[in-house]
Formats: C-alpha cells, structure tokens, sequence
C-alpha cells in the first residue's frame, strides 16, 4: 500500500510553510493542521489532491465519525471531528487558488467538509469549566510545606500565578530581572518570556492579599542574598535530579536552569490543590479566579479596562468572553436578589453606579464606529 504520494507532500511542505510564515501560526497548530492532512490521507489511500472530489469529503466525514479515540477509547468526540475537518476545509480552499489547481478544484467543495449544524453547535459550545474560589486558592497555599529550597519554590509559585494571572509557559520563562516587587510589578517581556503571542506588557499585582505577596518577596530576597542568583537567573528554577543511594533518581535541590516546558508546573498545582483536598484547578482556572474577582471589585469601566490590561488583554471583551462568565451558583443568587427586589428601587447607591456605567459602556460598543472597529479587528476569546 502506498505510505505517501509525492504531489500532496510537496503541497503539504508549501501549505504548512505558507501557515508558519505568512499566517503566524505556531509550531503547535501548524502540527494540528499536517495530522488532519495525514488522517484524511491515511483514509483516501494517499490518493492525488487534484482529484479530490466532494463525495470524498462527504465520506470522510462519516468515516471519522465513526473513529474511537485512542485517549478515551470512546468515539471521537464533536470537537475533534470539527477540528479536524475546519483544518481541511480550509487547505482545500487555498489548494483551490494555487495554480494547476484551479480548473480541476472548485472552491466551494471545500464546504462539504462542514459538519452538520447540530453538530457543530456541539463542538464549538462554550461550557462553564471548574474554577477556584479566592480562599481556596488561599487555603491551598497557606497549607503547602515550605521545608526545602523546592517545597518553598512551589508554594512561592502558586502564590505568585495568583497575584499574576500569568499563564504557565510565561511563569517557566520568567527571570528575576523581571521581577519588581518595590513596584509591584512583573514586566513580560517577549524577548525573554513565552508570552501568548509574543505580547510584551507589565502586570501589577492583583489585590489577593498581603500574605501572598510576602510569600513571593520571601522568595526573590531568598534566591537573591542566600544563593546570590543574579538577574538573568530563572525566578522558578527546575529541580535537581540526582541518582540516590537506592539507586533511584531523587531530588536534591535547585538548579540554576529554566524548565523546559510548563509540565512541571502543572504537576505543583495538582499537588497543592490535593493536599488540601479540593478538585485540580489547573494554573489557567486562576485567571477565571482573577476576573470573578476584578467583576466585584471595579466599579467604573475604566478600572474593568485596567484590571483587562494587566491580564495582558487588548481588548475588555476578550476578558469578558473568555473569562467572565458567571458561576451557575452565582447566576442563581443574582436571579433570586433581582426577583426579591426588582427595579432599580432596590439598588444600592454604589449598586446603581455601576450598572449606569455599565450601559454607557455597552450603549458605547453598540455605536456603528465601534461595531466597525471590532469587524476590522476579527479578534476573538484569547484564553487558553
């Protein structure tokens, strides 16, 4: 059976580079987009893209249906289907416009890889994901151990996402150099920190609490006047590996060296969160945690912007579309507080404040400039 058709492989090899350079795409979507190449592939036995037809589209899309997850063992699910599919259908739109192709491909057979609409609506839901309360956050550090150089590291991490919000790739980058705590502040610089999107921008610390902030300062004084670490030292170094007396790999400290990737950090959330015997919270959830919070604390647009900005949000929307959705438990106590006192009657002074700055803002979004601004800017949820 034939393994690869050299046609599709040089397209491929142009159609990747072509989402690598001109689209911006990273490494990880552009990987998204050559595995669904290979899957439909793989299913039309390699078969020249120039005689791509939509029928094959039509029956590729029940063949997937019909995959199991090799994860779950379960059949794929919704949004892996559509996933999968949007990453063809786009390749066949641009395959269509690449020259030899454009009198044997039609642009719109790529539609025939749209999944159903009740499908679709499935696979692109936004689904409420379990998120921290502020104390929970809280009990979780004031209960992790703070013995050795690594169980101070992690407690002074966990702490530190909070007061941040900074996403675990950023935080496994981060240098001490960056780091300014007369001020307040963290500086994301790209040139140094994965930040998403490459994105340079200052974040100030959110007001969690004093005892979180000291465990950080506790933290940067200890890596600076104890170990004499510099600027260009990582602010959360990796953890020393060493081959025990038994012969097993243990650890023995801190090395002077960035982690790799975010793995390890997520590993320290599962366990704090364990050991105090709550659900995993994944480092992300205390963004979510950070907006509930910013919600009941700004009262005026311009601190909302503020509290978006420091999240490393362009836009107040991304911050309200990715992370401002309302708990179920909250959306039924602001029902019922509304049902016991409608009208504005019942409104507290500081109450009623908000929601009028609340309709100028959205009075403000609604305006034709503004509706024009955010077509030409085609944004959209930032959050991962």
């Amino acid at each position: 059976m034939t393994k690869h058709n050299p046609k599709n492989e040089r397209l491929k090899r142009q159609y990747l580079a072509y989402l690598r350079e001109a689209k911006r795409q990273s490494e990880s979507s552009v990987d998204g987009v050559a595995a669904a190449l290979s899957r439909f592939e793989a299913y039309n036995r390699h078969r020249d893209f120039k005689a791509f037809h939509h029928q094959q589209a039509v029956a590729f899309k029940r063949h997937l249906a019909d995959q199991d997850s090799r994860a779950t063992g379960e059949k794929l699910s919704k949004a892996t289907q559509h996933a999968t599919l949007s990453h063809l259908k786009r390749f066949f739109q641009w395959l269509a416009g690449q020259p030899g192709y454009k009198s044997s491909l039609q642009y719109s057979d790529a539609d025939y890889f749209n999944l159903p609409e009740k499908d679709a609506r499935i696979a692109t839901a936004r689904r409420q994901r379990p998120v921290p309360t502020l104390d929970q956050v809280r009990r979780s550090i004031e209960l992790m151990p703070a013995a050795t150089d690594v169980e101070r590291r992690d407690r002074a991490l966990v702490a530190f996402v909070l007061l941040t919000g900074a996403r675990d790739s950023a935080v496994a980058s981060l240098k001490l150099k960056h780091v300014d705590l007369d001020a307040g502040v963290v500086h994301q610089d790209a040139r140094d920190v994965r930040t998403k999107f490459s994105k340079t921008f200052s974040t100030f610390f959110f007001p969690v609490g004093d005892g979180v902030c000291q465990i950080l300062a506790e933290w940067v004084a200890y890596l600076r006047e104890e170990k004499l670490w510099g600027n260009q030292d990582p602010l959360f170094p990796r953890t020393q590996v060493v081959v025990g007396e038994d012969g097993r790999f243990e650890p023995s400290g801190l090395e002077r060296e960035h982690w790799s990737s975010a793995s390890p950090i997520r590993r320290i959330f599962r366990e704090a969160f364990a050991a105090a015997g709550l659900p995993y919270f994944n480092p992300h959830s205390l963004r979510s945690t950070l907006v509930q919070l910013g919600e009941k604390l700004c009262q005026t647009p311009e601190a909302f912007k503020a509290w978006s900005q420091n999240l490393g949000h362009e836009a107040v929307l991304t911050t309200f579309n990715s992370y401002g959705q309302v708990a179920t438990s909250r959306q039924g106590e602001i029902l019922k507080q509304l049902t016991a006192a409608p009208g504005r009657e019942g409104l507290a002074a500081g109450d009623l404040a908000a929601m009028e700055a609340l309709e100028r803002t959205l009075q403000m979004l609604r305006t034709p400039a503004v509706q024009r601004a955010l077509a030409a800017a085609g944004g959209g949820p930032d959050g991962t």
